[in-house]
């Protein structure tokens, strides 16, 4: 069956050993260590909700290259009811995990994959596309956990690749006769380490002469010459300081989880490679990715993070007895105006969606939608966190420890002052689920994730026909 259980990737996972380095010290077993246990469990949840029959629907489709029902994390959207249930499973399982669902980055890189490969292949007659259907029957079959990663370390921003460390941006540096060998690194990989697979596309629109940095491929987790360096904060030794994980914010999924992927001669072999030099294709993968994961990360992934936060918001209100009072209630009707502005966009972009290239039966989201949904989101998601702030107060970020509920000496004093109109157990734990978002990361994540809006702003200017709307104005002003 194409479909696994939870229970089958963590018998995989299990199994894997990345180099993979966390707080300066190297990680032997990602079941073990209680940052990629958050990892891990959060992606059985997707698997959970994936072979729950009240989210069948949402979570699975029928493939178009074997005709059996697969997870829709490796499904190829075929039409605009396919983006919309996109935008339903990103939303669903943001609001189940309260993280990142780490099947998402390869999931939203699968479409442009199958749009760019088979347009090179038509204009070329290379046989990218073919390579790229054979693996991605293989992913479906094996209900593989595919990741991604799109962004390079760039080194010095204002200079080309080919003008410092070459290894500012993934490239080719030996061609054989079995495949490639690249050198590099991607950041931001989102739970690359507990994946399958790692996708790469090219990070930059790549000009003539840099054909060796215009390359897409996957590659199976822990290739020989990979090394895996996870991100590190205050949240991360939290969670691994821990004694009893239930007074972490998120307790079991924990914060967004990602990592530099550094590539230092790894071989790739040709099957699986699904671009090398064709420089001309370089911007078309990047948009067709760009638009599909602003849709879903801004307008459905973020919206499901905004919906938790107001629920939390509700509950803090009512925990202190402010529930009734009229300021408070426009702050939290506020929340929803943003969070239902943002998953509208989003649904305008699959509504408006269509056929890219034609004849290649892949349908993107609209550009211009997409974009302005992930530009709503920028702004909205910081204000939502300010006034979930605001309505819950300082003692959001000055909480004592949960654990002091538990100490003899002083728990009666903990219980008896941090009660309100609700026990101060449960005013206690929703802070902290609150803090996880209001004095946690989220909020640069959300603003850089996906890209900042400015690179918003330059697509929109780009895309939009200021001809035709000049000519409007003429016409009226009879100019």
């Amino acid at each position: 069956m194409a479909i696994k259980t939870a229970n089958e990737y963590r018998e995989r996972v299990a199994k894997l050993r990345p180099k993979l380095f966390i707080g300066g010290k190297k990680v032997e077993i990602l079941t073990d260590h209680p940052v990629t246990k958050g990892v891990i469990e959060a992606t059985a949840r997707v698997y959970e909700l994936t072979t729950d029959p009240q989210y069948f629907d949402i979570m699975t489709a029928k493939s178009h290259l074997t005709g059996e029902m697969i997870s829709r994390a490796l499904h190829i959207h075929q039409s605009n009811q396919d983006l919309q249930k996109r935008l339903d499973m990103a939303r669903l399982s943001s609001q189940k995990l309260g993280t990142c669902n780490y099947r998402c980055p390869g999931n939203e890189m699968l479409p442009s994959l199958a749009a760019t490969t088979w347009e090179i292949d038509q204009d070329k007659g290379t046989e990218y596309h073919q390579r790229f259907n054979e693996y991605l029957k293989y992913a479906q079959e094996n209900d593989l956990v595919v990741s991604g990663s799109v962004t390079d370390t760039k080194g010095d921003r204002s200079k080309r690749p080919l003008e410092q460390d070459p290894d500012s941006y993934v490239h080719v540096v030996e061609k054989r006769a079995d495949g490639i060998v690249v050198n590099g690194a991607k950041q931001h990989a989102t739970g690359a380490y507990a994946a399958d697979e790692t996708l790469v596309l090219p990070g930059i629109s790549c000009r003539k002469g840099e054909e060796d940095y215009a390359i897409a491929f996957v590659v199976p987790n822990g290739t020989e010459g990979m090394i895996y360096v996870a991100q590190y904060n205050p949240f991360s030794v939290e969670r691994e300081c821990a004694e009893d994980i239930r007074h972490i914010g998120n307790p079991i999924y924990g914060q967004r989880e990602t990592c530099l992927v550094i590539f230092d001669h790894v071989f790739i072999p040709w099957e699986r490679v699904f671009m090398c030099g064709e420089v001309e294709y370089t911007q078309r993968f990047i948009t067709r990715f760009a638009k599909t994961h602003r849709m879903n990360c801004g307008g459905a992934c973020k919206v499901g993070f905004m919906d938790l936060i107001i629920g939390a918001t509700q509950l803090i209100a009512e925990y202190n007895g402010l529930q009734k009072v009229s300021h408070i209630a426009q702050k939290i009707t506020r929340m929803i105006q943003l969070n239902e502005t943002s998953l509208a966009c989003a649904i305008a972009a699959a509504h408006l969606g269509n056929e890219e290239p034609e004849g290649s039966g892949v349908f993107m989201p609209d550009e211009a939608m997409s974009n302005i949904a992930k530009l709503n989101t920028n702004d909205g998601f910081w204000e939502v966190l300010a006034l979930a702030g605001d309505i819950a107060g300082g003692v959001a970020v000055t909480l004592p420890s949960e654990r002091e509920l538990e100490n003899p000496e002083i728990k009666e004093y903990v219980a008896k002052y941090l009660k309100s109109a609700a026990p101060a157990d449960k005013r206690m734990r929703i802070m902290k689920f609150l803090q996880n978002w209001v004095a946690g990361l989220h909020g640069v994540g959300t603003y850089q994730g996906s890209g900042p809006s400015q690179n918003q702003m330059m697509v929109l200017y780009r895309i939009t026909n200021l001809e035709e709307k000049k000519k409007m104005a003429q016409e009226l002003a009879n100019v």
